[in-house]
């Protein structure tokens, strides 16, 4: 069977040409550094709306076991699982004033989680809990959080409202010194980062971004005291503002929604449209809850997981817009890839991207009347390049009266004033700008933690890690004993973060228990298992290089600009599962391979 000969309803060379043409548009020099830091001016973007009053406490000078850095998923899955291996002194920082991370700090209407909330909800099981909703919003996703922290006693010695700003390898007493704003000098046997690739907003760097006059706030510190209303929309206070919101990416297409009802005119800025899928949230039912056998979760999580890494399962059982998208894959490059050499292989799954994206093009024909405003919201890139989107309401807002989309074709904004935004050479009047613009993805670790760690001799992370990271399994570097990163870098990426999370915490509690009950004082990589593994995660990532290339410009690709420590700081390229696999075969052969033990 030949390629060519395949009925497709579109022309894939005409496609590939608008791709390469709508990309080019979007290339910018400066790449990720085209954002503005939250420093100087604009520092209070990230002050802490949500905290009553200040926590008041002594400075601490006491020893853990271990001290995680991070009190969101990651921090807390980490913790419960240091707590079921039976340790007891186990402490959480965290910037916020409680448990949740993410969504301690996204309270905007409409947040909700984007992966089905059965599966992306982490220790459900652990807990007796089951999601209200397939797709649940955020004021039950945090009240898991903290639900978590009491079932595993995870407030005890949990530090809120407290940032660390200096964390330091003490070779003589072989523990880790954590120093914090709160004047802390805290011990810890181990460290475990969980600072998450969420943590840190970021701020377009748009000429005259701080002479605006009217009113401005981030996404994730949502400024209820200005529109009124909560997590369910009824953004009252709204009703004769003007409200601009720059950004059209996943906290866009949750919020924006509301924001069409509760203003008296929305401006929508966009430079790159999202792909918008149907999302079909529902209730759970009572009675499928009520039948769910134990491994349930585990079961769902990993049966997804396959899916969206490209295996294959006798059943799909999320069903959703996520597993779609590669049900179709495979089907299009199984079904018609019969007779194809293997070089042809990624013509057709290309060809099914392709399919699946003029459905979603299709979409927003359909949905918005204006066919202009249709048209800009139509995105030309493959499935991938970006987060993709599914929402059931962010379509329907374009048909408003008083909701204008300012498409920019590309080249964002122009410059703001001290009552104007202008875009594509014209001035737009507002009273508040809102800037979904989200959080730092790709920015130098230390930059996103607030801190840079030291190690033996005096290291510094950043300066070791200068030329790109270097780890065994993306959880250990050299010259930094009893210390754990958690991260999709070296490590695996799903799109289901937290089952990555959960495979981490697991692996970090087995290690930590080996080092308790074997008199381990010390571990870390050595020379030949640290080198071995940059390598191998250098060769596989070559094979999506070309990939990432291609597509338009977002936090996945750096915004487009080639980083040479992209592939270097790249996940496990044979994809999750493998890598899970992995890991749980390393503990089962024992004997800690490639760390050295002191």
């Amino acid at each position: 069977m030949s390629v060519q000969k395949i009925d497709l309803g579109f022309d894939p060379e005409e496609l590939r040409e608008k791709y390469r043409v709508e990309r080019d548009k979007r290339l910018r020099v400066d790449g990720s550094e085209q954002y503005q830091e939250m420093t100087g001016d604009f520092t209070h973007y990230v002050d802490d709306p949500y905290i009553g009053e200040k926590i008041e406490r002594e400075p601490l000078t006491d020893e853990m076991d271990v001290i995680v850095i991070g009190g969101g998923f990651g921090g807390l899955i980490t913790g419960a699982r240091l707590k079921e291996s039976g340790l007891d002194r186990v402490r959480i920082i965290e910037k916020g004033g409680d448990f949740g991370g993410t969504w301690y700090w996204n309270r905007y209407p409409g947040a909700a989680c984007d992966v089905e909330s059965y599966i992306y909800l982490p220790l459900c099981e652990e807990l007796g809990f089951v999601p209200k909703e397939k797709y649940t919003h955020a004021p039950e996703i945090l009240e898991h959080s903290h639900n978590i922290g009491k079932k595993y006693d995870l407030y005890k010695e949990a530090c809120f409202q407290t940032e660390v700003t200096g964390l330091e390898w003490d070779e003589q007493a072989a523990n880790w010194i954590v120093r914090t704003n709160r004047n802390d000098t805290m011990r810890a046997r181990f460290v475990a980062m969980s600072n998450g690739p969420l943590n840190r907003p970021k701020l377009p760097g748009i000429k005259g971004i701080s002479d605006f006059k009217g009113h401005t706030f981030h996404t994730s510190r949502w400024d209820y005291g200005y529109t009124g209303g909560g997590p369910d929309g009824g953004l009252d206070k709204l009703a004769d503002k003007r409200v601009g919101v720059i950004g059209t990416g996943a906290t866009a297409v949750q919020c924006v929604p509301h924001l069409g009802v509760g203003a008296k005119e929305l401006f929508v800025f966009q430079r790159t449209p999202s792909s918008i899928d149907v999302r079909d949230n529902r209730p759970t039912d009572p009675e499928w809850a009520a039948e769910l056998k134990p491994g349930w979760q585990k079961e769902r999580m990993e049966n997804f997981n396959t899916l969206t890494s490209g295996g294959i399962v006798e059943e799909d059982l999320i069903q959703d817009g996520w597993t779609e998208i590669i049900r179709n894959l495979i089907s299009m490059a199984n079904y018609r890839g019969k007779g194809l050499q293997r070089s042809e292989i990624a013509e057709m799954i290309e060809l099914a991207d392709f399919q699946k994206m003029e459905q979603v093009r299709a979409r927003a024909q359909e949905i918005v009347n204006d066919p202009d405003v249709a048209e800009s919201l139509k995105p030309y890139y493959r499935q991938f390049c970006k987060r993709p989107c599914f929402h059931d309401d962010y379509l329907p807002t374009f048909n408003r009266d008083n909701v204008h989309l300012i498409d920019t074709d590309g080249k964002g904004i122009d410059e703001i004033s001290e009552r104007d935004i202008v875009a594509n050479g014209k001035l737009v009047e507002l009273d508040c700008i809102i800037f979904a613009t989200g959080f730092e993805v790709g920015t130098d670790y230390t930059r996103r933690s607030g801190y840079d760690v030291i190690g033996k001799g005096g290291l510094k992370l950043s300066n070791k890690w200068a030329d790109g990271m270097k780890s065994l399994h993306g959880l250990h570097t050299r010259g930094f004993p009893n210390l754990f990163i958690i991260s999709n870098a070296q490590a695996a990426f799903t799109t289901n973060f937290p089952h990555a999370m959960d495979e981490s915490a697991q692996h970090i509690g087995y290690i930590v228990n080996q080092c308790l009950s074997g008199n381990i004082s010390t571990i870390e990589p050595s020379e030949e298992a640290e080198e071995a593994w940059v390598q191998e995660i250098i060769s596989l990532a070559r094979l999506s290089e070309s990939y990432q290339a291609s597509c338009t410009p977002g936090y996945y690709n750096n915004e487009g600009k080639p980083n040479p420590r992209s592939i270097q700081n790249a996940s496990y390229g044979k994809g999750p599962n493998p890598f899970f696999k992995r890991m749980k075969s390393w503990r089962e052969e024992g004997g800690m391979q490639g760390l050295e033990l002191g």
